[in-house]
């Protein structure tokens, strides 16, 4: 499958009803500042399809983009930015829960972890809830143009004992900048959502 259409379709806040979508869903979550929104304009190849910003907590809602017609890719809110008043906190929480529990469509849910540093007290609280939510994250190690090659596999491994991942845990090092990683993503998205059709870029 070639992506030839991506069109952010609806924008979900605290108080609104989330849609009832038929098509098979992929979300991404992680702390604010993690590159998120980088990482979606990577995948799709565009530039500015989500909005990046030098300030952190910027993305307060959940925002469903459809892609050919065939699939959504949901971007939650980011998460853990100090700033941000813990009553506002704890609504985007409620929201994101919501969602989790609500979506009859979500088929792979992504965790964004800065590949640079040791996982914070947030990435934990969200991971250990994401498994318990019934789901198996695949950890997406963000910002790998960071670190030097040589410092990679240790990163990773930090990575892997903070979150105590479970064996069987998929975890590939993704940069926004080079791109790596982005074939893995949609290979995954390939095998395990779509059943077998390939995402291609034109």
């Amino acid at each position: 499958m070639k992506i030839k259409n991506v069109e952010l379709e609806t924008v979900c806040g605290i108080t609104s009803v989330l849609p009832d979508n038929e098509l098979p869903e992929i979300a991404f979550a992680g702390k604010s500042n993690v590159g998120k929104s980088s990482l979606i304009n990577a995948l799709m190849n565009r530039k500015a399809l989500a909005r990046t910003s030098q300030k952190p907590g910027k993305t307060q809602t959940i925002n469903f983009y459809n892609i050919n017609q065939e699939l959504y890719l949901v971007d939650l809110p980011g998460y853990g930015y100090a700033k941000v008043a813990e009553a506002e906190k704890r609504k985007w929480g409620q929201l994101i829960e919501r969602y989790l529990h609500g979506s009859k469509q979500l088929k792979a849910l992504f965790l964004l972890i800065d590949i640079r540093h040791e996982p914070g007290a947030n990435d934990k609280v969200m991971y250990n809830f994401i498994v318990e939510m019934g789901y198996k994250p695949i950890i997406i190690a963000t910002k790998l143009d960071k670190l030097k090659r040589s410092q990679v596999a240790k990163h990773l491994k930090q990575i892997k004992v903070g979150l105590d991942l479970l064996p069987e845990t998929i975890l590939i090092p993704f940069s926004a900048t080079s791109k790596q990683g982005r074939e893995e993503i949609w290979d995954f998205v390939d095998k395990h959502v779509l059943g077998g059709e390939e995402i291609v870029d034109e």
